[in-house]
């Protein structure tokens, strides 16, 4: 038995104080509506009408059952209401998660934008660089790094966009070592590593005017778990090092770090967007994926982003 929706026939009926003025409204035929009542009175084991030849009457029970039934079809209307509005217009809390170092450049200021075009919409953000459980923790979408697609988990991914790791040094680190002139050079430079799980830990992988070339990477005495300790490190004159673009644009423009051979870039990380279910996918979700996407090509189609992230020309480009 529906008993929601027989409700809905019980009150229809109430209102019409006729089987057939219900039937009528409800486009139902007046048998269909008198044995939804007369289900009702049976799960409820409690007469709701008195039925006579002319006129329908409720009965003590059935008037407190009436005064129950439209309050319960009130909340599940206005709960509705509010369910499918979700999809439409974005509000309510939002609850995310992203690596720390991405979070901090690219998600912190989309959000400062993203608050303010939709003020219904509060944010819980979570910055660390270990993985959570969506469905555990909570989380509507979850920012993840890899070097190719992610595994097959039974989320939904959305690529937000593409980073590339350019090989940094500080200008006094250089000007003290002198600054490579080849891969072959760097064996003889402080190697500074960046220990993350989406990066190979005892090698590196260039990509230049000679295709793809791996070089190993001694221990070092320094290693860094973020990219933007590693970019603080590497503007300390600690050595040499790839910082995804991301996390260097800052410290490129200023002048704390330059590039060391520009015609190499280091292995391409991506970042995806993780979330639960395509299916019925709130409005403030679908929004932010959206947004980010698009605050993050913005900032990557900068003039001087562009001319950092370019090899030159005699890398074969």
């Amino acid at each position: 038995m529906n008993t929601l929706k027989n409700m809905r026939i019980f009150v229809r009926v109430a209102d019409a104080a006729s089987f057939a003025g219900a039937a009528r409204a409800l486009d139902m035929t007046t048998a269909q509506v008198s044995k939804a009542v007369s289900e009702l009175e049976a799960h409820l084991r409690t007469r709701l009408l008195h039925r006579t030849t002319r006129k329908l009457a409720l009965t003590d029970a059935g008037n407190r059952y009436l005064a129950r039934c439209r309050d319960i079809i009130s909340l599940v209307d206005v709960s509705e209401a509010e369910a499918g509005a979700a999809s439409a217009a974005p509000s309510g809390t939002l609850r995310l998660h992203a690596p720390a170092s991405f979070g901090q450049v690219f998600v912190v200021p989309a959000l400062a934008q993203f608050m303010a075009q939709y003020p219904d919409v509060q944010v819980d953000l979570l910055l660390s660089s270990r993985v959570p459980d969506l469905l555990e923790e909570n989380i509507d979408v979850s920012l993840r790094l890899a070097t190719a697609q992610l595994p097959d988990s039974g989320l939904v991914s959305a690529r937000i966009c593409r980073m590339a790791s350019v090989l940094c040094a500080a200008p006094q680190y250089l000007a003290q070592h002198g600054t490579p002139a080849s891969l072959e050079a760097l064996p003889q430079h402080t190697m500074v590593r960046l220990v993350a799980p989406h990066y190979a830990i005892d090698h590196w992988h260039f990509e230049g005017p000679d295709g793809r070339v791996k070089l190993p990477v001694p221990a070092g005495r320094l290693r860094v778990n973020t990219a933007d300790a590693l970019a603080a490190a590497l503007s300390n004159g600690f050595g040499v090092g790839p910082v995804p673009l991301l996390s260097a644009l800052s410290a490129l423009r200023s002048g704390t770090l330059v590039r060391v051979l520009p015609e190499y870039e280091l292995q391409g990380t991506n970042v995806y967007a993780v979330y639960a279910s395509r299916l019925y996918l709130d409005a403030k979700v679908k929004l932010w994926i959206e947004f980010l996407r698009a605050f993050v090509e913005q900032a990557l189609a900068a003039p001087d982003a562009v001319a950092i992230a370019q090899r030159p020309q005699s890398a074969g480009r």
